[in-house]
């Protein structure tokens, strides 16, 4: 039987692989300068509050060093949504999203490199002042940059399309967690251990700046080569001319419970569906944000290890996330997101029971060294991870008209930033508690996930195929 001229047009649609990692250039720079900034800030932050406060307890500041990365994230849950329905409504020679992506590149990465700086010169006010800069820039370019991908490419391969992309930001971070290994924190820091097995307060060496400040030169040089190279590749308003077409067929295969329409009211049960993302991601956020934040901390402080360490533990986290990033999208297309994504969310429960468990059968504080099982489960919450952040971003623009792509890009980095503004305070002052050590981070984080699959769980699973005879993904299935 010959196939309707429907599904002929429908099947005709094939991601575009090298815009689509051009795009991903964007997310190159965003994480690069994440990795940085969450590997090395809490740290530095922890030691110039032990000093203001005459304190050789890292635990006494921790809640302290999560107040100021939770700020930082406050004023990201606020200016996210703002950025991204302002780029919605800018129209440009060069694109609504190019002239975010620009300027708040270049701005970060003046301000950047001066982090460091002024914590080897002991200035906690102005290492405070220019992570808010940096955070405020930072939020200017990543809705836009994160909104790009959606903007050119049909809904039905954006899991395949937010899997390239996520890769490419992985490499960013990869390459800030690489440079790392060779710049040790913990050297410049020069901790050593005591009798007791304790560590000694740093003493600063102020001969050593270059250890500290040759991470944020990287991240600003490549941040900048990165925006560059988008800017020169991506032309947004002629790419956005010749999608229209795949960008009109895509609409009619979209995975909602109800058809989104132009400038028309959300259906009840697609803002149901949405809701029900968001909660549940907001729990997913405050487990991996929980642990992001105080990972290289535990490292030091904890295990009494160095943070090349913790480095080489991200790389192989990342490998994990990479390998996810690249068959999430095929794994979607076979049993839907919605499934995908629990799938992802259980295996990073089933890391963190690993780790719990582990934390308190093995005898590891102050060790000296990064117990094996450790990379174990930090490759199987990667892995896990990394089905879910491929798909659920999709799942959240699905849901909105190509008019409203920025503002639904706001709402999903919302509720990841709500989470990063409240676990880091909440897991910091928990930390303060006595009877609550280190070793309760992995057990903090696997409440969270719990709560986060419950939610999820309540979502409806919706692959709708709405052109031809043939359902959903299954239409394009002839093109991967």
């Amino acid at each position: 039987m010959a196939k309707s001229n429907a599904e002929v047009s429908s099947s005709s649609l094939k991601l575009n692989y090298k815009r689509t990692f051009t795009i991903g250039f964007a997310f190159f720079g965003i994480l690069l300068l994440w990795q940085v900034y969450d590997s090395w800030c809490p740290t530095f932050l922890s030691e110039l509050f032990k000093k203001t406060f005459s304190t050789s307890s890292e635990q006494e500041v921790q809640y302290l060093v999560g107040m100021m990365m939770a700020l930082d994230n406050l004023a990201a849950l606020i200016m996210l949504p703002i950025f991204g329905r302002l780029s919605d409504k800018t129209h440009t020679r060069i694109g609504k999203r190019m002239p975010y992506i620009l300027v708040g590149t270049f701005v970060c990465a003046v301000a950047f490199p001066f982090i460091p700086v002024l914590f080897h010169y002991q200035n906690l006010a102005g290492v405070i002042v220019l992570m808010a800069v940096v955070i405020f820039f930072a939020m200017m370019y990543r809705n836009p940059a994160v909104a790009l991908m959606p903007d050119m490419t049909p809904k039905p391969l954006r899991s395949k399309a937010n899997g390239i992309i996520n890769i490419m930001g992985y490499l960013g971070g990869a390459f800030a967690t690489v440079v790392g290994i060779f710049f040790v924190l913990s050297q410049y820091l020069g901790t050593e251990k005591a009798s007791d097995g304790s560590l000694k307060p740093f003493t600063w060496q102020h001969n050593n700046i270059w250890a500290v400040e040759i991470p944020f030169l990287v991240a600003s040089v490549l941040m900048v080569v990165s925006a560059l190279f988008l800017f020169i590749k991506v032309k947004e308003n002629k790419i956005a001319e010749e999608v229209k077409e795949d960008m009109a067929r895509g609409e009619e295969l979209a995975e909602t419970v109800d058809k989104v329409e132009e400038d028309k009211p959300m259906s009840k049960a697609n803002f149901r569906m949405l809701v029900f993302i968001l909660v549940a991601e907001f729990f997913w956020f405050m487990a991996d944000n929980g642990i992001a934040t105080f990972m290289t901390n535990y490292a030091i402080y904890y295990l009494g290890t160095s943070t090349a360490s913790s480095m080489i533990n991200t790389i192989v986290g990342g490998v994990g996330s990479v390998i996810g990033f690249a068959i999430g999208g095929i794994i979607s297309s076979k049993i839907g997101r919605k499934w995908t994504v629990v799938g992802g969310l259980a295996l990073s429960l089933v890391a963190y029971v690993l780790w719990t468990v582990l934390t308190f059968s093995t005898n590891v504080a102050g060790s000296g060294t990064f117990p094996f099982w450790i990379y174990i489960v930090w490759f199987a919450k990667g892995f896990g991870m990394s089905l879910v952040h491929v798909n659920s971003f999709p799942m959240v623009v699905e849901l909105c008209s190509s008019k409203k792509i920025g503002a639904f890009t706001g709402y999903y980095y919302a509720s990841s930033m709500a989470a990063q503004t409240i676990t880091p305070m909440l897991l910091g002052l928990l930390l303060l508690n006595p009877h609550i050590g280190w070793e309760f981070l992995p057990v903090y984080a696997l409440v969270c996930l719990t709560i986060s699959v419950v939610v999820f769980l309540f979502l409806k699973n919706v692959k709708v195929g709405r052109v031809g005879t043939k359902k959903g993904l299954a239409a394009f299935d002839q093109d991967d």
